[in-house]
């Protein structure tokens, strides 16, 4: 996979949770709170999280240490 088509990619929240370790209900504890990644909701009310979003949010929450 090239890095554009990473960028571009868009994860489930399943995918999400594994990579960062978390349960479902943690994210989407997140979600409620408005403290999570930006969401895309599909027709069918499925969620996607894009990669950039993703990494662009894991950035915000790096410390400057």
């Amino acid at each position: 996979m090239n890095s554009a088509t990473r960028i571009d990619e868009k994860l489930t929240v399943t995918e999400v949770c594994t990579e960062l370790k978390i349960a479902p209900s943690t994210f989407y504890d997140w979600r409620a709170k408005k403290r999570g990644p930006r969401c895309i909701t599909l027709a069918n009310g499925q969620l996607r999280i894009r990669r950039s979003e993703l990494d662009r949010w894991l950035h915000e929450r790096e410390d400057a240490a």
